[in-house]
């Protein structure tokens, strides 16, 4: 009973961190920079909560069963938002299933091997999942549109982005959120494992 209660309350708490997965399309002088780190918090949340299921449960397909949790409860949290007037687009939430399924993937294809999960599932949901969330931001509202229709007060001087330079790694947030995102799940990944031990 006390681990089922676990996974319940993982699932909620990384649906409340990743509930603002959406936000960087509202913050467009900034969208590349939270685009990044959203997608890696994203990663995080997935990584540890699936793999704990996962290696809990023995079952491949369950890390796939995790992450629609997440997305039902963050559904049904960002209706409440929408409910209010907050623009919120349904679309952001799913980025995380197909991650998942790789997930669940690797511990299938290595006869549920733990290590395995850590490193070869790791890698696939931190490089994944930064790939699809940049086709979500594709898809949604034009962030401009929407940063006129609904203006946001004007940054304070210390906040103010520097634009990035030409030619520099951190003009590619996919590549960037892939890069750290591969070598932080692995990490996630192996404490999700860990959790089922304690």
């Amino acid at each position: 009973c006390t681990h089922y209660l676990f996974i319940v309350v993982v699932a909620v708490n990384s649906t409340l961190l990743t509930i603002n997965a959406g936000d960087y399309i509202f913050y467009t002088d900034w969208a590349w920079t939270s685009f990044v780190v959203f997608s890696i918090s994203q990663t995080l949340m997935l990584t540890v909560g699936a793999c704990y299921y996962l290696t809990f449960t023995g079952v491949p397909g369950t890390a796939t069963y995790y992450a629609l949790i997440m997305t039902v409860y963050t559904w049904i949290a960002k209706g409440a938002w929408f409910a209010l007037g907050y623009p919120y687009d349904f679309i952001v939430t799913p980025v995380w299933l197909p991650s998942a399924m790789l997930l669940d993937l690797a511990y299938w294809a290595t006869e549920k091997n733990k290590h395995s999960l850590i490193l070869f599932g790791g890698v696939l949901v931190g490089m994944s999942l930064p790939l699809f969330n940049m086709v979500n931001l594709i898809t949604v509202a034009d962030p401009l549109e929407t940063a006129f229709k609904y203006p946001r007060p004007t940054l304070p001087p210390y906040m103010t982005p520097i634009e990035p330079q030409e030619g520099k790694f951190y003009n590619s947030p996919v590549a960037l959120g892939a890069g750290a995102g591969a070598v932080l799940a692995c990490t996630f990944a192996a404490l999700g494992c860990k959790l089922t031990t304690w």
